[in-house]
């Protein structure tokens, strides 16, 4: 068990470190990068980032996500080539979506969208390639082009006043060299190889591994779903300036679990997968108490200090993001918790559970933002999606801390 918890310490931190290096740039830039954009653009970029996001999630029907679940080499080519198929049909599928966008939003933005999808798809793909052979290196330098190349990239969109077109082109040109980054080895048979795997093989292994897109598919939907609904009722109710202070708000507020997150779920899910069902249990408990421990201070800087440190970072005109910095601080501490913990129902074979559970979620987060926006503005949207998410995200917390059937599957 020791040797485990060594293997998984060493992982998390290579990954931390480099999600260290991958942050630094965008928070570092960020206080430029609000004095090169208008509120107004930033509320545009949030909206067309949360459309993405919902095709973005469902590219390769998750059946990335069971890669490092694959038992052999031969199995995972012929899931890797199911991938990339997938994801070549949906990129297809969303040039019809970007042009009916069009009608209601500037075509040039709008046009962005296939290759938004494209690249995400493929940088998530790709990653989950890289994590099944537990190449952190790999990872932790894929993080760092696509986090702070993005930045750069925006800075530059924005030295050349090119408007919300350089908060889009930002994401897509870094994503691409991510994955360029993230290729590494090539898959059983070569790269090329994928193309040339049989139609029956591809069938089965999609049959094998089905519970990822009739499960995992629409839970991530829903969660992306969800973002773009919400950006939607800001919109509705307050203006494109509120999804402005919205997105720059939860961009910086994340930050930490996008960090921290994303290593210790891509250190944690191999280990899962190869765990005895009680390392299984002792590993969650375990990853949850550390996560903990450092999300309570997180919480108490935000409440004590957050409309303050947003308008000194980003100027005064940001001020309000910092009130909703406040309102949320007790949402991002709990989400910092559980963002990592999203592997664990995948290792253990419970995605049906995990779906229902989220629907229920994110039922509670809009009910919670609308009746807040009607009753006290942003402000009060923010605050009654505190109070939603801590009751919704200690009740998951529970549940996986006493799971009783860790199922023998997840044993390698």
């Amino acid at each position: 068990m020791s040797g485990r918890t060594d293997g998984l310490l060493k992982a998390t931190l290579t990954l931390l470190a480099g999600g260290a290096l991958a942050q630094a740039l965008p928070l570092l830039l960020g206080p430029w990068l609000t004095r090169l954009y208008r509120p107004e653009e930033f509320g545009h970029y949030t909206l067309f980032a949360a459309l993405v996001a919902n095709l973005a999630v469902v590219a390769c029907a998750r059946y990335d996500f069971a890669l490092p679940l694959a038992t052999d080499a031969e199995q995972a080519r012929d899931l890797l080539a199911l991938c990339v198929r997938v994801l070549v049909g949906v990129t297809l599928l969303s040039v019809p979506l970007a042009w009916a966008a069009g009608a209601w939003f500037d075509l040039a933005l709008w046009a962005w969208v296939p290759l938004a999808v494209l690249v995400a798809g493929g940088v998530q793909c790709l990653t989950m390639w890289a994590t099944r052979a537990q190449s952190f290196r790999r990872l932790s330098v894929s993080r760092v082009t696509q986090y702070g190349g993005a930045a750069l990239v925006q800075v530059a969109g924005g030295l050349a006043q090119a408007g919300t077109v350089g908060l889009v082109a930002g994401p897509v040109v870094a994503g691409a060299a991510a994955a360029a980054s993230l290729a590494g080895p090539a898959p059983a048979g070569g790269w090329r190889g994928l193309w040339h795997v049989p139609r029956a093989t591809l069938a089965m292994v999609a049959r094998r591994f089905r519970e990822f897109p009739l499960l995992n598919t629409p839970h991530a939907f829903a969660g992306a779903l969800q973002d773009t609904l919400a950006v939607a009722l800001l919109v509705a109710w307050t203006g494109e300036a509120a999804a402005g202070f919205w997105g720059l708000a939860l961009r910086y507020l994340k930050a930490p679990a996008t960090l921290v997150g994303g290593a210790v779920s891509q250190a944690l899910y191999p280990k899962l997968a190869q765990a005895s069902p009680e390392e299984a249990r002792r590993a969650v408990r375990r990853v949850m108490t550390w996560l903990a421990c450092l999300a309570v201070p997180l919480v108490v800087v935000l409440m004590a200090a957050g409309p303050a440190l947003f308008a000194w970072l980003f100027g005064e005109p940001w001020r309000p993001a910092g009130e909703l910095a406040r309102a949320l601080a007790p949402y991002i501490g709990a989400h910092f918790v559980a963002a990592p913990l999203a592997v664990v129902t995948l290792a253990w074979r419970a995605q049906a559970w995990a779906l229902k559970f989220s629907l229920v979620g994110q039922a509670m987060f809009l009910a919670a933002l609308a009746a807040g926006l009607h009753l006290g503005g942003l402000a009060g949207g923010a605050w009654a999606v505190s109070a939603a998410m801590l009751l919704y995200f200690g009740t998951y917390f529970w549940c996986l801390a006493t799971w009783k059937e860790v199922p023998h599957a997840a044993v390698a």
